[in-house]
């Protein structure tokens, strides 16, 4: 890790710029691929499948009957592990529900908002190297919540035609309606256009690698809704001397493993630990699988020493970390400063892995310093509100006159005239 000590202000906006990536050519790649399955829909679909997982399948969906047979297929100490994070899933989506009272705005006006479920929603599944069957669950189950009816998923197939067993359990116990076998840039694509066998979803959400980032952010630009915008992850850690070392670097371990343009952060205010972190890293990336991605991830990371755990907290404001874990004497103090951040883990022992799997809060979150502006997913993410309003005579009387002078000033004849003539009515009667 690049390791920096009280860097000057002027330097921290450099310092969270994130690690760019060679994506010469990407673009029109994936533009390709996005406009070969418009045009020829499933036959694209199949054709792409074959030539980028090698498989060739006799369907795109996957029956039901297969779906449930993952259930034999699952380890019972999974499946309750499973069922556990369900339970936490739900428990904290659920609490996001509220009904909201129709408001009495001005005498006679009666104002309130209706929370509609998004018809069918498309959940992209990422099932490489690291099929993500707990995204199948932090997507699925706040859209079952909210009362979606359709709720699709697409995840790429092994060179079998088959899909993880893991992810079509997730998928069966979290209300998946249908799973598709398809991956990429092409199931982004078929499911923001629709083809034969995959219907067009109303909002799709989900991570992938950077085509599927790429084809979500082409068919947003087309006026299909996403999720969230998406870039690698990431996680930036505050800690201070009474924080353990080890953790520490297994908390940025566990990052840097996703991937080599994964990013993770280190602050402190103790030169001491940052050096028994370094340390700790070293020793414990030696017993990862995937050390060499970690490796190479902690390549683009940095260390940095402040004199103040304030300033650690303003730089964390300006970097805006997807995850944010403050590991310090006192981290409920620095947690009311925080205004940035995607989703946020306090003390010891609340490592980002929990939050990732079963805690209950959302992991499909904003990176790339989009948590300046955005939230993570949640049950809402999958509802439309409906403003309405109803006005009296009453009302219609009482608040005419204003609506017809505002009109007026906007030189919209055609609005005060839709006043005037009710209020002429009313003086009729």
């Amino acid at each position: 890790m690049k390791t920096f000590v009280n860097p000057s202000l002027s330097s921290w906006p450099s310092l969270c710029e994130r690690p760019l990536m060679d994506s010469s050519g990407l673009e029109v790649i994936v533009k390709e691929i996005l406009q070969k399955v418009r045009n020829e829909g499933d036959k694209a679909l199949f054709e792409l499948t074959a030539k980028f997982e090698g498989a060739i399948l006799p369907a795109l969906s996957v029956p039901y009957s297969v779906v449930a047979e993952s259930e034999q297929m699952v380890p019972a100490a999974m499946k309750k592990a499973l069922e556990t994070a369900k339970a936490n899933i739900e428990k904290f989506h659920s609490a996001q529900l509220c009904d909201e009272e129709a408001i009495e705005t001005f005498p006679g006006v009666r104002c309130w908002r209706k929370t509609v479920p998004l018809e069918r929603v498309g959940l992209y599944i990422p099932g490489g190297n690291a099929p993500l069957f707990s995204t199948v669950m932090m997507l699925a189950i706040p859209a079952k919540i909210a009362g979606c009816k359709e709720i699709m998923i697409c995840t790429p197939p092994g060179k079998g035609g088959e899909v993880n067993p893991l992810i079509l359990y997730a998928a069966m116990i979290s209300g998946v309606t249908k799973v598709f076998r398809v991956g990429g840039a092409q199931a982004v694509a078929a499911m923001a256009f629709g083809t034969g066998s995959i219907p067009k979803a109303d909002k799709i959400f989900g991570p992938g690698n950077q085509y599927v980032t790429k084809a979500k952010e082409l068919v947003q630009s087309e006026g299909i809704p996403i999720d969230v915008p998406a870039g690698p992850s990431e996680v930036l850690v505050i800690a201070d001397d009474t924080a353990d070392p080890s953790f520490v670097a297994a908390d940025l371990l566990a990052q840097a493993e996703h991937g080599v343009d994964s990013q993770v952060v280190l602050l402190s205010t103790s030169k001491e630990l940052l050096t028994a972190v370094e340390s700790e890293i070293r020793t414990q990336a030696e017993l990862l699988p995937r050390k060499e991605i970690a490796v190479k991830a902690l390549e683009n990371s940095l260390s940095v020493q402040f004199s103040t755990l304030e300033e650690c907290i303003d730089f964390s404001n300006m970097y805006a970390p997807e995850h944010l874990i403050i590991t310090t004497s006192d981290p409920e103090i620095l947690s009311d400063k925080i205004t940035n951040a995607g989703s946020v883990f306090l003390g010891k022992y609340s490592c980002e892995s929990a939050g990732d799997y079963a805690t209950g809060t959302n992991h499909t979150l904003p990176t790339n310093g989009f948590a300046r502006s955005y939230s993570g997913v949640t049950t809402d993410s999958f509802m439309k509100k409906i403003s309405f309003q109803e006005l009296s005579a009453e009302g219609i009387r009482k608040l005419g006159p204003v609506i017809e002078l505002m009109a007026e000033a906007e030189l919209l004849t055609g609005h005060k005239n839709a006043v005037t003539l009710r209020l002429k009515s009313l003086k009729d009667v």
